[in-house]
């Protein structure tokens, strides 16, 4: 089974697909996608829409996980990333996957046991969990936890 993570951002939106068979898992992919602030609000959503699609019918995960997004401090800020979030549960939607939602308290205590560690401490056990992990920026580490921390709360229908 292939599972897709992804740590949604506004300018930055980390995706991480990792397998697992027989109860191991294995690296397969991460990527960041990356928005422009200077383009139209609309430019950008299309943009996480289409590199999400190209992403999903390279790799074919079998199902996806997201992580919630917290609110800030800036309403409107919280409202974009609300919206950008929304485009990436869409897109996983449309491409026939069931997408599990987690928080970022849930998904850090899955990986280091703790819902209040640091972003190095993330990164440092999706590399213990996963060895052969390349991932390239830390949305792509916490994405990578996404999926980790779905595999570890997945429950096969009976």
């Amino acid at each position: 089974m292939k599972i897709i993570g992804i740590d949604p951002g506004l300018t930055k939106t980390g995706v991480g697909i990792i397998e697992v068979k027989n109860n191991t898992l294995s690296f397969v992919a991460s990527e960041t996608i990356y928005s422009k602030p200077s383009e139209p609000f609309a430019t950008r959503l299309h943009h996480f829409h289409t590199s999400l699609t190209e992403i999903i019918k390279i790799h074919q995960p079998d199902i996806a996980a997201i992580e919630e997004t917290f609110i800030n401090m800036n309403p409107s800020s919280s409202l974009k990333l609300g919206h950008a979030r929304g485009a990436l549960i869409l897109t996983l939607s449309l491409c026939g996957l069931t997408v599990a939602e987690y928080s970022t308290t849930a998904v850090k205590k899955a990986i280091v046991g703790v819902g209040r560690a640091e972003k190095a401490q993330i990164q440092m056990m999706v590399k213990i969990l996963l060895p052969k992990a390349n991932f390239k920026t830390e949305d792509e580490a916490d994405a990578l936890a996404v999926a980790i921390c779905h595999n570890n709360n997945f429950r096969f229908p009976k």
